[in-house]
């Protein structure tokens, strides 16, 4: 053999080695691969879905599958093509939902061998250029009537629809004051129309109000809602103002009434107490005297003061026959104190506010259902009509401290 064939034969075999490492390199690829997955699927409502998958091998010796689709996802378990029609009815039923991420779990595994598998997972999320505008929706009709003096109170709510409503502003056809302002959504809205609101000039003796409420997103969209508001003329304000000083004119001379009566009582109490104390002094001095003079030295001492004990218990049941206790009288001046306390007190509490309190009309049957229930309280109680004295004068003596300290409550 020559040189040169020497050097071909060489050359021959390491070609050979050369193709045999190449081939035994390609055959160790045998790890199961899909090759076309896609990690991340955004879809239209109303949209199509065709997506063949595909891995490293023949396909037709594997089979693939789903483990926790969606409504309406498939997928072929032979071929692999995952397909999906997003039906805006799975959206409207609540299946569905926008923006909302769906990790899907899919694989692929072989027939004949369960251990030549691959598990993955992608995410499909669902979108919608459809805007749906925010509303503003107050929880009153339209339109709504009342009465001047009588409240309206609602409070505004709204559908967020795409974008939700940040701010709602609040305007009116008419100029009103004392409301609750609402701000954002969900606020109370409340105002009580005055008892001036409706003019001589209006027609029908109405007066109509457009509530406005104006909501705007960050995108400054906007929505604007209108209640109608008519308001009626209810109340004459000086008729009403009239019947009112009336009332407090009847509360005030029933109460200095009642002060004569009281003074009265107490006069007698007063009387019937000190009649009651000089008989004790006088039965104690006498038993105390006749108890001195048993221990004098003469007969006749001894004698008047065995007598002596006896006077005094004697003077009790005539103490009881000429003053007895005054227990009527003694809680009727109580009754009658706490009757003019309470009427005074809801005088005070009653008062009116403002040049036109709105309020005036439930103050005065307030009142007046006070003056019934103290009469009919003390229709038992004979109340003196002739008063000799000035308003002035029975109120110090009403207000006397040594009167307060006499019927004064005091507790255990």
């Amino acid at each position: 053999m020559t040189a040169v064939s020497s050097i071909c034969l060489l050359i021959s075999n390491a070609n050979a080695q050369a193709l045999t490492d190449v081939s035994f390199t390609t055959e160790t690829d045998t790890t199961l691969r899909i090759i076309n997955l896609n990690p991340y699927f955004t879809l239209h409502v109303d949209s199509m879905l065709s997506y063949p998958l595909a891995i490293n091998k023949d396909q037709k010796n594997y089979y693939w599958y789903l483990k926790n689709s969606p409504v309406g996802l498939k997928i072929n378990k032979d071929n692999g093509l995952l397909t999906f029609k997003a039906e805006k009815s799975y959206f409207l039923s609540g299946k569905l939902q926008y923006d909302q991420p769906y990790s899907v779990k899919m694989g692929v595994q072989s027939l004949s061998d369960p251990t030549d598998k691959v598990d993955t997972a992608f995410t499909l999320v669902f979108y919608n250029t459809e805007i749906i505008l925010p509303k503003v929706k107050p929880t009153v009709a339209p339109i709504v009537s009342i009465e001047e003096g009588e409240p309206i109170s609602f409070k505004v709510q709204c559908d967020a629809g795409n974008f939700s409503i940040e701010n709602i502003l609040f305007s009116s056809n008419i100029t009103i004051h004392d409301y609750k302002l609402v701000r954002a959504c969900n606020d109370e809205f409340s105002w009580t129309p005055p008892f001036d609101f409706v003019k001589e000039t209006d027609s029908a003796h109405v007066r109509i109000l457009n509530l406005s409420f104006i909501g705007s997103s960050k995108f400054q969209t906007k929505d604007t809602s209108i209640v109608r508001v008519i308001v009626k003329d209810a109340l004459n304000y000086p008729v009403a103002k009239q019947d009112y000083d009336a009332t407090i004119a009847n509360l005030r001379s029933y109460i200095l009434k009642l002060k004569y009566t009281f003074l009265q009582l107490d006069k007698k109490l007063k009387k019937t107490k000190t009649v009651r104390t000089s008989f004790d002094l006088t039965s104690a001095s006498t038993a105390l005297t006749g108890t001195i003079l048993s221990t004098s030295a003469t007969g006749s001492a001894q004698n008047v003061g065995k007598i002596l004990p006896s006077v005094g218990i004697a003077m009790v049941p005539v103490k009881e026959a000429t003053a007895p206790p005054k227990t009527v009288e003694q809680n009727q001046a109580s009754l009658i104190r706490s009757s003019i306390k309470r009427l005074e007190y809801m005088m005070y509490d009653y008062s009116l506010v403002g040049d036109k309190d709105m309020a005036i009309a439930s103050k005065t049957t307030k009142l007046k259902e006070e003056l019934k229930q103290s009469q009919m309280q003390l229709i038992d109680v004979p109340i003196d009509i002739t008063n000799e004295m000035t308003e002035e004068e029975l109120n110090n003596y009403f207000n006397n401290p040594k009167v307060n300290k006499k019927y004064r409550l005091t507790g255990k």
